[in-house]
């Protein structure tokens, strides 16, 4: 997966932890940052999720729009 350079705001404390652990790892510090998203997003279950699924993009996008407008009538 192609990667894409961006700049965060994060809490001094929690950087200088990365930074620790990953020179304690022998890893890069953008490695355990993105290891810490993907395994908040549940992205291990999303990837499960969509190789199993035959929609493609734009049909799992209305898919998704779909339940959301559901979930937002059936809220009031």
């Amino acid at each position: 997966m192609p990667k894409t350079r961006t700049t965060l705001t994060i809490d001094e404390g929690i950087l200088a932890a990365i930074k620790v652990k990953a020179a304690r790892l022998g890893r890069g510090e953008s490695e355990l940052i993105e290891e810490a998203v993907r395994a908040s997003l549940g992205w291990d279950v999303l990837e499960d999720v969509w190789s199993r699924s035959d929609l493609s993009a734009d049909e799992a996008t209305d898919l998704a729009l779909e339940g959301q407008r559901a979930a937002r009538t059936s809220d009031r």
